[in-house]
């Protein structure tokens, strides 16, 4: 019999292998990339002070009337921009961009071209 294997547990340990190598600084915050079926979430972490500096999302008060559907690319851009207007407002210019295991496709490439356009270099 084969049994297929858990995609969110395949993309954890993706997320982990990542996580090794990238580290969020207080001037070079991370990018970290959440997506559910449903939603997108971006934060700007600290990860020396394990602080979260600034978070989008498309559940947001700022975004929610402006997006039907929170789960598909366009909905994405504009988080990718209002994360980046949020980091530039609070003086980050410089991120390093965590995909969290997700590939870089899709709804996830649309966020991260968007906050690029915006102001954010990664």
């Amino acid at each position: 019999m084969i049994t297929k294997g858990d995609k969110n547990k395949a993309r954890l340990k993706r997320h982990l292998r990542v996580r090794t190598k990238v580290q969020g600084t207080a001037e070079r915050p991370r990018l970290n990339v959440y997506r559910s079926s449903k939603h997108i979430y971006a934060q700007l972490i600290d990860d020396v002070a394990g602080v979260t500096l600034a978070s989008a999302s498309t559940v947001d008060k700022e975004l929610n009337g402006s997006i039907g559907n929170g789960g598909n690319v366009e909905s994405a851009r504009k988080v990718g921009e209002l994360i980046a207007k949020r980091a530039v407002g609070k003086g980050y210019k410089s991120v390093v961009f965590d995909r969290g295991g997700y590939l870089y496709h899709g709804r996830i490439q649309a966020l991260a071209d968007a906050a690029r356009e915006a102001g954010l270099e990664f």
